[in-house]
């Protein structure tokens, strides 16, 4: 071997061979012979380390303590890599992990020191014919590993409990419980019921993944690690200190709640802040509270990216109704083309993954903000909104099954190249989501993945304002 195979560095160094290249330049006359057997980091461990791969509990490199993980890039129509899917970390065994803590368990042996090799996806290739891309040599920073270890948590409490075909990747933070395998599949046993639960396997999610291919990119080299800097530099909203205390969600909900029933005059002013007559003033109070007046848009931290969390500002009206719908990002017709698997969407990521819903209510009383330029007027008045609440809120299975419903209309429609108004479910179907643009009228056009032409309209996701007005009801 031309590495130390008890050395995570000299391991991490050795992989750097294989960049901008495939396991055919290294491998054997015969390698086609065993190249359907195992999963591709078998391959690498076989073909490139010259390791026999092994089935323990342990790390693939049991002396140094390191996992090998390989996963897949893409790129977007923009040419722009980008990551495929979650990293799994190991199937989860209901019966052989029931009762275990999060250092007993199979991810916690495994993945706490990685090397990540990422490499293009390329559909109908031989394995030995993909090419690697970037090495990371990753250790899971302990901030990370805090949350991890609540995410574990909550996901053993249903497993536990017996309610492991309850389990939703929007349950957790970084570490989810992913499906695995097929409809139709038969459920898994698990204790303390009779009911089966679908197969699922520990796995880091595709949000968190994104933050690790960022971390590459901004060092602008092919292989990286973070034994040096154990956190990616991005603002944050918690600290590693105050997560010894607290999960996340209480710190976050904790900041909230002194607000409660308060406008945005008080809010502003307790923070030394200036009163603004912007469209968005409710979205920068939800942010100044969510981060304690640190970030501008908590959605760019370090924990909102990494957990895929999104936060969404709602207005009540006296009467408890909603003026709009929610619209979410535009549809990447490319993505929905290539993608032939639900739980590999970008929109189940975006569905599944958690909210943090900041509601404000209509009161009968006013606000005062500043007056327009060259007004003689020295404030204008504004209907009041008070903070109501706050919570995390995840999609119920039965929502995500209309959910993918709604997401296989789009891809046929998309497949048939037939990308216009009217073609996709509207809000007066009432079926929680609908397909519609930002704006009344857009100027510029996408491109059709069936033609290669600028002929497409550009759409987003949507959630119907009654379906948001249902889990407002719901969360009360």
């Amino acid at each position: 071997m031309n590495y130390d195979k008890t050395s995570a560095i000299s391991i991490f160094d050795y992989s750097k061979l294989l960049l901008d290249h495939c396991l055919r330049d290294y491998a054997p006359e015969n390698a086609e012979e065993y190249s359907g057997k195992g999963g591709l980091g078998q391959l690498v461990e076989k073909v490139f380390f010259e390791y026999e791969p092994n089935n323990d509990d342990g790390p693939d490199f049991a002396e140094a303590g390191l996992e090998l993980k390989c996963t897949p890039l893409k790129y977007s129509v923009k040419e722009e890599l980008l990551i495929k899917e979650r990293l799994v970390g190991g199937m989860i065994n209901y019966y052989e992990d029931y009762g275990k803590s999060f250092e007993q368990s199979h991810f916690y042996k495994k993945c706490l020191l990685m090397l990540i090799l990422f490499y293009l996806h390329q559909a109908n290739t031989s394995r030995l014919d993909l090419k690697f891309l970037y090495a990371l040599l990753w250790k899971l920073p302990e901030k990370d590993l805090i949350i991890i270890r609540n995410d574990y948590e909550i996901i053993m409490k249903k497993i536990n409990s017996g309610m492991a075909h309850t389990l939703s990747e929007g349950d957790t933070m970084y570490l989810g419980a992913c499906r695995k395998g097929q409809k139709g599949d038969s459920l898994e046993r698990q204790r303390n019921t009779s009911i089966g639960a679908p197969r699922r396997a520990w796995s880091l999610k595709t949000s968190y993944m994104r933050t690790l291919l960022d971390f590459i990119k901004s060092k602008d080299q092919k292989a990286c690690t973070n034994l040096e800097i154990m956190t990616i530099p991005k603002e944050e909203v918690t600290s590693l200190d105050m997560l010894r205390h607290h999960t996340f969600d209480e710190i976050v909900i904790g900041r909230f709640e002194p607000f409660y029933n308060m406008n945005c005059n008080s809010v502003f002013e307790q923070f030394g802040i200036r009163m603004t007559r912007a469209k968005n003033k409710y979205a920068i109070m939800a942010n100044v509270i969510a981060s304690n007046n640190t970030l501008t848009n908590v959605n760019l931290s370090e924990e909102f990216l990494k957990a895929g969390l999104m936060m969404k500002t709602i207005r009540i009206e006296k009467n408890g109704r909603i003026k709009e719908s929610m619209s979410f990002e535009n549809i990447d017709y490319q993505e929905v083309y290539d993608c032939d698997e639900w739980t590999d969407s970008r929109l189940y990521e975006i569905f599944s993954n958690r909210f943090l819903f900041v509601i404000f209510k209509a009161t009968d009383g006013k606000i005062k903000i500043p007056s327009k330029k060259g007004s003689e007027k020295e404030f204008d008045l504004e209907d009041e909104y008070v903070l109501q609440k706050a919570f995390f809120w995840t999609m119920p299975q039965e929502d995500l099954v209309i959910a993918e419903e709604y997401w296989k209309d789009i891809r046929e429609q998309v497949l048939n190249d037939n990308i216009h108004d009217g073609a996709f479910w509207k809000i007066e179907n009432h079926r929680n989501f609908h397909v519609r643009p930002k704006a009344l009228k857009g100027i510029d056009r996408d491109i059709s993945p069936v033609t290669g032409l600028r002929t497409a309209d550009k759409f987003c996701y949507w959630f119907n304002k009654e379906y948001v007005e249902k889990i407002i009801r719901e969360n009360e």
